[in-house]
């Protein structure tokens, strides 16, 4: 079998063909004859994102031809090519506050094979390490006339770039090169080379232009790309995860890719010479968004993000619902009692917390067609009540971990990622819900309401339910262990899965110890809340194209990572830290076990990741390696709107001897 061949046939084990799609969750729950459920509410079984169609060498669509004496030969150039065209695409919504659709017109990627019914999510890319990804993007977007009111003022909206969050790859050049600035109608082909010692894990791409990004992201333009890895570990080096999520005959676990979107689309009155685009539409009483059935829903202003004038998260007044996968209140299948899987989970939202559970469903629940808001919240108390189910994180931000971390609530900020072993006990509906976010712990300090996000019909199986998660779990994994390992590697990862399911043989980066620290760095994220407008900053500047931190190649530093209002998710481009500590306003270290009410931070001493939540005057302690690659790139917060209003910072990566490293990166 070809490599190619190869591919194919382990994705159809991953993501199978759709099927029909059942009646929608209100008409599963409802005690009335199924002749009297909505027409709209049929369409909303939980799809795989739609896989890229990439073209890769050997392809009849591309042939790659080595001339040798004996002839012309193929050659496997290793080389992956995806058409990404980026326009203006109408489509429908489901909203649960009037159980209709709502019709939208946003900006979406389009590609070969994309569904036209769920367009606001982009296919998902697969590669390997030691592959070449061409993206070939095509901004289709009209032109527009740009704003010149600052660097830091939301602007160009139909301007764009690409970002791949989490690869460590190139930050120059035609790679991931957000400094890039691609104005509409042009035609631009993306070349990320990963290293064939890259790490397999759950990564994404976006855009990233400043000034447009959260308004492209929260549009839907946001796709997961995931990395698999076959690299077996032996006693001299650490192995891929992947080769041990598989049964004992080899078939990987399922997998189900769960991309979280929030799109704050909205409808608009007529303009007025104060306000050319119209004043949004609410429901007087709720002041929720509303649109009508003629309405058009868009997302054409920075106005749809942030706060109310009396301080209210616009999310959730808006009265908006988080998508997976594109739809809204979704109802996944497929599942089986006793059965792992593996639940790929991306944050692809642009600002508001998600905290993930699961809990299984009162037996005789009521319907939940016509519910939102608080009754909806309401509903969720009244009717998922079982225990939290756990879920087994081993890897975050696509990095394995040295040891699985149970979670009964999965705490996902922006740009987060979590791989999840998950197994449910025993047959019946599951609530699939985004838990009310801690005291202090949200991005806005305050608890977010409770919305059931979908429900998980699991089918029963044939086997006894299972009364011990961790226990079935940990079984399972050595079971597949002292068949898949090699001879020279197996006693000890079974020995490590004995030990509290440690997985240290899979872990991509050796730990950095305090003594190989060669320098200091620190970074404190602030909001002048006295200027008009805000002012957003990184170490009391405002984001400069022109200004950039200097750091050296070969450099190992340790970084001091504060807030002094509120609470930011810090994200860095290239190349991954390792968080070391984290200490509350009062000094105490909270990496371990977390805090009363918060477990985001439990468990995340010594894990990898390029994501981390700051939260107001705490302080987190981080250690990173600046390995391969010089160039200039940037860190931000990674609530896209306060990164577009100057939350960001550029860095350069020095040639060793801190003097140079050919940068000459335009940023507009």
């Amino acid at each position: 079998m070809d490599r190619n061949s190869q591919t194919s046939a382990v994705n159809a084990q991953r993501w199978p063909t759709p099927r029909a799609r059942p009646l929608a969750l209100a008409c599963l729950l409802a005690a009335a004859p199924l002749t009297l459920c909505a027409q709209d509410d049929a369409p909303r079984e939980l799809d795989q994102p739609v896989m890229a169609r990439m073209l890769r060498s050997g392809d009849a669509k591309t042939p790659s031809l080595l001339l040798t004496k004996s002839g012309p030969q193929p050659l496997d150039t290793h080389e992956a090519i995806l058409d990404l065209r980026i326009t203006y695409t109408v489509s429908n919504i489901w909203n649960p506050q009037h159980n209709r659709f709502d019709k939208v017109k946003l900006r979406s990627y389009q590609s070969p094979g994309t569904d036209p019914s769920v367009p606001f999510v982009a296919p998902t890319i697969v590669t390997s390490p030691g592959e070449t990804v061409r993206v070939r993007l095509d901004n289709a977007l009209p032109p527009e006339q740009c704003g010149s009111s600052g660097i830091n003022v939301p602007h160009c909206f139909n301007s764009t770039n690409l970002h791949s969050h989490g690869l460590w790859v190139s930050p120059t050049g035609n790679s991931d090169n957000v400094l890039l600035t691609l104005r509409p109608g042009v035609k631009f082909e993306y070349e990320y080379n990963l290293p064939a010692d890259h790490p397999a894990g759950t990564f994404w791409y976006h855009p990233h232009l400043h000034g447009s990004t959260a308004l492209q992201v929260s549009s839907g333009m946001a796709g997961a790309l995931l990395v698999r890895g076959n690299r077996l570990p032996s006693a001299h080096r650490n192995g891929d995860l992947d080769t041990l999520l598989r049964d004992p005959g080899g078939t990987p676990y399922p997998e189900r890719v769960l991309l979280f979107q929030q799109v704050a689309y909205a409808c608009r009155g007529a303009p007025t010479p104060t306000d050319p685009l119209g004043k949004i539409k609410t429901d007087p009483a709720t002041g929720a968004w509303v649109c009508n059935p003629d309405d058009v829903g868009g997302l054409e202003a920075y106005d749809q993000f942030g706060f109310t004038a009396d301080g209210k998260n616009l999310w959730n007044v808006s009265g908006r619902y988080t998508s997976i996968n594109g739809e809204v209140l979704p109802t996944f299948f497929g599942l089986v009692a006793g059965r792992a899987e593996r639940w790929r989970l991306l944050h692809a939202g642009v600002r508001n917390t998600i905290n993930l559970q699961l809990r299984a469903v009162r037996a005789g629940a009521a319907s939940i067609e016509g519910l939102s808001g608080t009754a909806l919240d309401g509903w969720v108390t009244q009717n998922c009540t079982g225990p939290l189910l756990p879920q087994f994180e081993v890897a975050a931000d696509g990095l394995s971990h040295a040891q699985a971390i149970e979670k009964g609530e999965n705490i996902l900020q922006p740009g987060y990622r979590s791989d999840a072993l998950v197994v449910f006990p025993q047959g019946g509906r599951y609530c699939v819900i985004d838990g009310a976010a801690p005291p202090g712990g949200s991005i806005t300090n305050a608890a977010e309401d409770r919305q059931l996000l979908g429900l998980a019909n699991v089918a029963a199986g044939s086997a006894p339910p299972v009364n011990d998660i961790r226990a079935y779990l940990t079984q399972n994994l050595i079971t597949s262990a002292k068949y898949l390992m090699p001879e020279d590697i197996r006693a000890k990862v079974v020995a490590d899965l004995s030990d509290r399911l440690r997985l240290n043989a899979f872990v991509p980066h050796k730990d950095i110890t305090a003594g190989e620290v060669t320098g200091k760095q620190e970074l404190v994220f602030d909001i002048d809340t006295k200027a008009v407008p805000l002012e957003y900053k990184v170490n009391g500047k405002s984001y400069d194209p022109n200004s950039a931190r200097d750091l050296v190649l070969g450099n190992i530093e340790e970084w001091t990572l504060t807030s002094k209002v509120g609470a930011h998710p810090f994200h860095i481009h290239v190349n991954p830290f390792q968080v070391v500590s984290i200490l509350n306003p009062q000094g105490v270290e909270v990496s371990v076990t977390g805090e009363p009410g918060d477990s985001q931070y439990a468990n995340t001493q010594g894990t990898w990741k390029d994501t981390l939540f700051v939260k107001p005057n705490y302080k987190l302690f981080v250690r990173t390696r600046y390995e391969r690659y010089i160039g200039e790139y940037v860190l931000h917060c990674h609530i896209l709107d306060h990164e577009d209003q100057g939350m960001m910072q550029n860095v350069r990566m020095l040639v060793p001897d801190g003097k140079g490293g050919g940068i000459g990166n335009a940023h507009h």
